[in-house]
């Protein structure tokens, strides 16, 4: 016990030969999906587990993990194998599968559910507007023609709007990286501050402020916390003594102009101590399906209630989680492993073009 509560740092938990990384993912992964088994039946994010007593759903709780591991991962990608390596694993992991599942969703799923004659649905503009809203700026609000129109929410890729800030933090980690910033991590340090301040300014000078304005802080926030957990992995420590100060002086504050920033500090902090301070609790998988998951998830709980409208909101989250799973799986196996496999295979044939 006193050995768990002793303090190691971040780079001494690196080196410890093994971490929780790939179960969390899936973990969060999943506890999206149970979060929008509420709210897709009643359009209503604040149906959602968590939301009454933390102000945000579980849901957003689980893309706030999702956004602290990536942080952390992606910044240590960039350390270690250079800009190129980088941007071509940023890419190969996040595109392929998306466009799959927009192309599933628009010529699949699409003509298989909507109520339209199939040459009237794809006559309809409609179609090519959300092939091109979701695949260029990561639209999750993109409709389909004639696809739920009895359910409160229309969309069937809920999810993607994450991917575009995933997608400004990668960005915002290869320009640090190239210009030599990432060395410098002062320059890091310097941005996580001035988002705790953007954060904190917000809150107590902005209360009524949306989540839309919040979240443009949140998850860039969440996202170089992490960055700079491996950046300063030498000297910050991970120990349950901080994740609990951190959890009770968040429960503290709440209700204060504090609380934002601090839960938002609090869960990227615990998100990576879980992943590699905590027990290893089981192997890493060797599929990945955390993504297919969380991609998939979405279309088929809106599938499930088009089907049966009449089923309560606990009574979906297993048959939603298992089909994803489905999903996730052909997924990795016929999409995401494949284009990663690809990457090892263009990175060789580089190195050869090189000597060459």
């Amino acid at each position: 016990m006193k050995a768990f509560l002793q303090p190691v740092t971040v780079e001494a938990s690196l080196g410890r030969g093994g971490d929780n990384f790939s179960l969390l993912r899936h973990l969060l992964a999943l506890a999206v999906i149970v979060s929008h088994a509420f709210s897709v039946g009643t359009g209503a994010a604040g149906d959602e587990p968590l939301h009454t007593s933390t102000g945000f759903s579980l849901g957003e709780h689980a893309v706030n993990g999702f956004f602290a591991v990536s942080g952390f991962l992606v910044t240590m990608s960039f350390v270690r194998r250079g800009p190129l390596d980088y941007a071509v694993a940023r890419a190969l992991r996040i595109a392929p599968a998306l466009v799959v599942a927009v192309l599933a969703s628009a010529f699949l799923l699409g003509p298989a559910l909507t109520v339209l004659p199939l040459a009237e649905y794809f006559r309809d503009p409609q179609l090519w507007r959300f092939v091109e809203a979701t695949l260029t700026t990561l639209k999750s609000t993109a409709p389909l023609p004639g696809l739920f129109t009895d359910n409160p929410f229309r969309f069937p890729l809920g999810t993607v709007w994450t991917l575009k800030y995933e997608i400004i933090c990668y960005a915002v980690v290869f320009g640090l990286g190239v210009v030599g910033a990432l060395r410098r991590r002062v320059v890091v340090l310097a941005l996580v501050g001035v988002l705790v301040a953007l954060s904190l300014g917000l809150d107590f000078l902005y209360p009524e402020a949306g989540k839309g304005a919040q979240t443009s802080i949140r998850l860039p926030l969440i996202f170089l916390t992490g960055s700079l957990l491996y950046l300063y992995r030498e000297r910050l420590p991970f120990s349950p003594v901080i994740v609990a100060g951190l959890a009770l002086a968040t429960w503290l504050n709440a209700g204060t102009p504090l609380y934002h920033t601090l839960l938002f500090v609090a869960s990227a902090y615990g998100a990576l101590w879980l992943a590699l301070a905590a027990p290893v609790l089981a192997p890493s998988p060797r599929a990945d399906l955390s993504y297919g998951l969380y991609l998939y998830g979405w279309p088929v709980q809106q599938v499930l209630f088009a089907l049966f409208p009449a089923v309560g909101a606990a009574v979906m989250i297993a048959p939603a989680i298992a089909i994803s799973a489905l999903i996730a799986a052909l997924s990795w196996y016929l999409v995401e492993q494949p284009a990663l496999g690809l990457k090892g295979r263009l990175m060789a044939a580089r190195r050869r073009h090189a000597s060459a």
